[in-house]
């Protein structure tokens, strides 16, 4: 075994996994004078096409501009002011815009991917692909150590901190002893089909639809590409469903009785060539604790919610702003009031988010195991919302992201 990689053998911070959460992290730390290496198991091509998520809170569009990845977002990205929920053939608009002060942006994750991955390379960071991590070790030491393979060898890098950023089945978090691990999870009763195809979208904010069959959203990459989502079964194949078939069931799940929509102009779903369809299973699961030692989890490691209230990216990028502040604070000072605080502060927004994203699920979802009682309860939640402007206010500030330090 080579005790030293192409990389080094020894860091300041450790990151294992080099998706949003932990490029997100690396840039964060170079602004604050901490040195880091980057270990992704995957190839580059691979991490730069996975379709995940495309709506940017606030606080993530800020992070973006503070590491200097703003550029494309900003000539290309989607603004958004609102979102419309549909159900039970009404239109209910919530204006972030003007109930919040703030809006969200259009953008995929595939993209923010893109520009964190060329702006480490630019700067000549530390950036390993194809690099498997197969052991985090002594991380209840001040020497945390990572082994790992890259072209054929073996090598370990030594850090002062590790953080696993590698998703929920990578080796981070399995540095953690399983009997300090809590684990809490909900497995939803359906799934979604999202297909992206090559035709503008039908809307120009997104639109949330409990319909009397199931769920369905109706998003966008680009002003050229539309995405959309209908709830399906679990188990669903998605090349068991015909394009056709899936428009037609997007466009019933959207209907609206005659002249809901007028004051917003009128709605035609537009239909176009399918480019590529998967199925999503829904569910959320949060571990605990965030800290272990020197190891710290961050994203999908710690944390899964479902996709319908948009926070997996958004909540990782909060992982990563706040541990960031912790180990620049530490690095600088050997303070460690904020690193200790590390994983219950994570948790609070966790949980809040874990919760938004429950109620958007449960209400616009058709639970196929429900009763009469489970969709009225639902149907009275977005009755509420259309008539209450601080029921508005509080999904508002919700989706658009709070701010850090408020949770």
């Amino acid at each position: 075994m080579s005790p030293a990689g192409p990389v080094g053998d020894r860091t300041q911070v450790a990151i294992v996994g080099g998706g949003p959460a932990g490029l997100m992290l690396a840039h964060l730390l170079r602004l604050r004078g901490v040195d880091s290496v980057v270990l992704e198991a995957r190839p580059r091509e691979r991490v730069e096409t996975r379709q995940r998520a495309g709506i940017l809170e606030h606080g993530t569009v800020d992070a973006l501009r503070e590491v200097g990845a703003d550029a494309r977002m900003d000539e290309l990205g989607l603004p958004h002011d609102g979102f419309e929920l549909r159900f039970s053939g009404r239109s209910v608009r919530v204006d972030m815009q003007e109930l919040t002060g703030q809006r969200v942006m259009i953008w995929a994750q595939t993209e923010v991917t893109k520009d964190l991955i060329a702006l480490r390379l630019s700067q000549g960071e530390p950036l390993l692909f194809d690099a498997e991590v197969l052991e985090v070790a002594d991380v209840e030491t001040d020497g945390p150590s990572v082994r790992y393979r890259y072209e054929g060898a073996e090598h370990v890098l030594r850090a002062d901190v590790v953080v696993g950023a590698d998703g929920s089945h990578g080796p981070a978090r399995r540095a953690i002893p399983e009997h300090l691990v809590r684990r809490f999870e909900r497995i939803y009763p359906y799934s979604w089909l999202g297909i992206l195809a090559d035709v503008a979208p039908s809307s120009h904010e997104l639109i949330y639809a409990r319909g009397r069959t199931g769920f369905a959203l109706a998003s966008m990459r680009s002003p050229s590409v539309t995405r959309a989502y209908i709830q399906v079964p679990n188990g669903t194949d998605a090349q068991a469903w015909a394009d056709e078939a899936i428009w037609d069931e997007l466009s019933a799940r959207f209907a609206l009785d005659p002249g809901e929509h007028a004051d917003r102009g009128s709605f035609t779903l537009a239909r176009g060539p399918v480019t590529d369809k998967s199925v999503t299973p829904m569910r959320s699961v949060v571990t605990e604790p965030m800290r272990h030692g020197r190891l710290f989890l961050a994203g999908d490691a710690a944390h899964i919610v479902p996709p319908t209230g948009a926070k997996g990216l958004n909540l990782a990028v909060a992982d990563v702003r706040v541990l960031a502040d912790a180990l620049g604070e530490w690095f600088s000072s050997k303070d460690e009031t904020l690193l200790d605080a590390y994983s219950d502060t994570a948790l609070r927004r966790v949980w809040r988010a874990s919760h938004f994203s429950w109620t958007m699920t449960t209400m616009l979802h058709v639970d196929p195991d429900g009763d009469p009682f489970d969709e009225q309860l639902a149907l009275a939640h977005l009755h509420h919302i259309e008539v209450s402007e601080s029921a508005r206010r509080a999904l508002a500030e919700n989706y658009r992201g709070l701010a850090l330090g408020t949770v």
